[in-house]
């Protein structure tokens, strides 16, 4: 069967706060390891108050102390953000913790806006040298050589899976060629998935950590018994993108009856093009709907994110996802 993963951003909706966006997450966590999840990934955010996921390390931790046997990773950490040995003490501290459960998931952007960015890594130049860095920080989990002058502790000689994240071409061509598993975020950037699949399969190289290609889609998923529900719910994804372009991100919203009133034309386009990977349905629609998106792409795992007011009801919209997943098999 085609493994099947979540990707959380530990939501805070209005209403609430951090400290129950954490509570919901080791919650879910637990949810999704009972219903034969294989992965749970936190994805790195900055200065957006309505996603509480910034100290993506620490997080992860929590979630994976509050588990027992599905992987929690980071899905992913924004590298030009850190210096590489950071992360791999980082990672190499989880992995030590919590052997053979740990993913480490490297992405290109900074994960929020510019000014922020130079907060978090005061001597930030952006991204030009991310391939040296994903080399740099492989190199700390590699085995500690004699006379190695610097060494991640812990990290030296702890094979932590490292995957490659994007949302263009660049991430595509760089996981190819340095052999390492690949992630695209068609939940929010699908433009170029297709040609960045085929340029990754076709382009790899095999290599100790992996020897054939190997890639992950995100697929926003929203599942209710009834269709109109499970539209309702969805409304608070539209919401948040809408709110996002608008410049004013805030808490995750409650859903509204008539999406109609709240968008422009041209919002509407924007969203609709956005979340072009997007199943909304009841179990019927939502079975068919993944089924399509799995037999026209032929990922090797599928990662599924649900931004869900309700907490109940996003416990059951993945709970039907898992459902229709095993349905297909």
């Amino acid at each position: 069967m085609l493994p099947y993963s979540v990707l959380d951003l530990a939501p805070v909706t209005q209403g609430s706060d951090a400290r129950q966006a954490f509570a919901n997450s080791l919650d879910l966590a637990r949810h999704a390891e009972a219903l034969g999840y294989n992965r749970y990934w936190l994805a790195e955010h900055h200065n957006m108050p309505g996603i509480a996921s910034a100290a993506t390390a620490v997080l992860i931790g929590h979630i994976a102390g509050g588990t027992s046997t599905i992987r929690v990773g980071a899905g992913g950490i924004m590298l030009p953000n850190h210096a590489p040995l950071q992360v791999a003490e980082q990672f190499g501290t989880l992995a030590s913790l919590y052997p053979d459960r740990i993913d480490l998931g490297l992405g290109r952007a900074p994960g929020t806006d510019q000014a922020t960015a130079r907060a978090l890594r005061r001597y930030y130049d952006g991204a030009d040298s991310f391939p040296q860095d994903v080399a740099e920080l492989l190199h700390y989990f590699g085995p500690v050589q004699p006379g190695q002058t610097v060494q991640a502790v812990p990290g030296g000689g702890l094979e932590v899976p490292v995957w490659l994240l994007g949302s263009s071409l660049f991430s595509a061509r760089l996981s190819a060629a340095m052999g390492l598993p690949f992630a695209f975020a068609s939940h929010f950037a699908p433009d170029a998935m297709d040609e960045a699949l085929t340029l990754y399969r076709r382009d790899f190289k095999p290599s100790t950590r992996l020897q054939r290609p190997h890639a992950m889609l995100a697929l926003n998923v929203v599942a209710a018994d009834d269709s109109a529900q499970a539209k309702r719910l969805f409304t608070t994804q539209q919401q948040s993108f809408v709110n996002l372009r608008r410049g004013r991100p805030g808490l995750i919203p409650p859903p509204i009856d008539d999406i109609e009133t709240f968008w422009t034309p041209i919002e509407k386009a924007g969203v609709a093009q956005a979340l072009a990977c997007a199943v909304v349905g009841d179990p019927p629609e939502v079975r068919e709907g993944i089924a399509a998106f799995i037999e026209r792409h032929r990922p090797d795992e599928l990662m599924i994110t649900a931004n869900v007011f309700d907490h109940g009801a996003r416990l059951r919209s993945f709970e039907l996802a898992a459902q229709a997943l095993r349905a297909i098999a």
